[in-house]
């Protein structure tokens, strides 16, 4: 049995959490991926009062739609390894409001962005920062219980599942662990994508969707707005490897259609190609909200 779920970046923008999140039970998902991104605008839900604290959990209850994951890719932003030290200073701050908002939502798993710095150079000295600063965040995060999880990156600071086992070596806690993207393990050709999810499986706690374009010589590689099957992501192939190494954990898919011209429409097509795929290898699916409710 495993859970299906959409990235909130997929959805056309709703009135309110209640609406947003009965969209997402219609369209006969799971869960829904909340987003803290690079903007203003979602950045400031680190700072949610109480009361949007509380509107936003009701909605859960009442619809019966978990909110799985928060992902604070805001980091490439404000990188935790930044060479400026006040930009630090923000990073762990935001990491921190991170774990206090997920604790207050009942989320479990913060997914962060595994970049030292994405708009800066990068050096031996960001890498430590980085790590010095992801271990303060561990430390929090335990005491919340609330997983941190490192995606796989389009960076490659890390793009495997075996970069995060070494960084699991440095850093010793069930607290932190991984969340492999299969459009970007699939993208570097450094990768064999079965061989890492059979090397990271015991640490992985979600898994993203998305299809890819590979990195060449020529060619940096597509790392999203790709077609689901016009990638060159073996989505079969990924499934029936997680399905005999026995992970019965969540899947999302990973658009960013909410500006799209009918984007409800975008992700019923990724569901139906999702679903098909699912029923083909013999992943049972958990029955999804609507019809628990």
């Amino acid at each position: 049995m495993v859970s299906l779920g959409i990235y909130e970046k997929a959805l056309p923008k709703a009135e309110s959490w209640l609406s947003r999140l009965q969209l997402v039970r219609e369209l006969g998902f799971n869960f829904i991926e909340l987003s803290v991104d690079e903007s203003d605008e979602r950045l400031a839900r680190l700072n949610w009062t109480k009361a949007q604290r509380e509107e936003v959990r009701n909605a859960s209850w009442e619809t019966g739609v978990r909110i799985h994951t928060l992902m604070l890719s805001g980091h490439r932003r404000f990188p935790l390894g930044s060479a400026d030290a006040e930009v630090r200073k923000t990073s762990l701050r935001m990491l921190y409001q991170a774990i206090d908002l997920a604790s207050d939502l009942g989320i479990r798993n913060i997914q962060l962005a595994g970049y030292d710095v994405y708009y800066e150079p990068k050096t031996v000295t960001t890498r430590e920062y980085f790590y010095e600063d992801l271990k303060l965040g561990v430390e929090y995060a335990a005491a919340k219980e609330i997983m941190l999880s490192i995606e796989t990156m389009d960076d490659p600071f890390i793009n495997s599942l075996e970069k995060i086992c070494e960084i699991k070596t440095q850093i010793h806690s069930p607290w932190l662990q991984a969340y492999p993207d299969v459009g970007n393990l699939s993208a570097w050709p450094s990768n064999n994508v079965a061989r890492e999810l059979e090397v990271g499986v015991d640490n992985i706690v979600s898994v993203h969707l998305k299809d890819t374009q590979p990195v060449t010589a020529t060619s940096k590689g597509q790392f999203r707005d790709v077609p689901f099957g016009d990638g060159t992501v073996d989505f079969e192939g990924c499934l029936r490897t997680l399905k005999r190494l026995d992970y019965h954990g969540a899947f999302t898919i990973e658009m960013w259609t909410e500006k799209a011209a009918d984007p409800i429409h975008e992700v019923k097509v990724a569901k139906q190609y999702f679903d098909d795929l699912f029923t083909k290898v013999g992943l049972e699916q958990e029955e999804d909200a609507c019809l628990k409710n």
